[in-house]
């Protein structure tokens, strides 16, 4: 059974923001992440409401790429999955030389960069 591009990109991209979701509320559970969120600064980041805004804009791409992924033109539609893809490769290979990544989060972002590469790459190989 043939399964269009379109809707292959529209489910990697949950299947990714479902495994950002995990990883920050498993990012609860590691023993004084709590306490220092409520300082206001996490890994020697400060939480700023400008942080809070960069945040949000990084997920909001993901979030809507679901919907976007199934109503944009074709040609439009693989660019910006690939570029995107790409650039939120880089954002997760910075996010991971941070210091102090447990194991838990290593993983879930190798993931994330495998779905990222099946993204870029259904968007590749996208049929004429």
């Amino acid at each position: 059974m043939k399964i269009n591009v379109k809707i292959k990109l529209s489910a990697l991209w949950t299947s990714v923001m479902f495994f950002y979701s995990y990883a920050d509320v498993l990012g609860f559970y590691k023993p004084g992440n709590l306490a220092e969120l409520l300082t206001g600064e996490i890994g020697g980041v400060q939480i700023t409401p400008e942080f809070l805004v960069f945040s949000a804009l990084l997920m909001a791409i993901p979030s809507l790429m679901i919907f976007f992924s199934l109503i944009l033109m074709e040609k439009v539609n693989r660019w910006v999955n690939i570029i995107l893809g790409i650039v939120y490769i880089g954002v997760i290979i910075i996010t991971l030389l941070m210091p102090g990544a447990w194991a838990y989060y290593i993983l879930y972002a190798i993931v994330e960069i495998i779905i990222y590469i099946l993204i870029i790459w259904h968007a590749w190989k996208w049929p004429a």
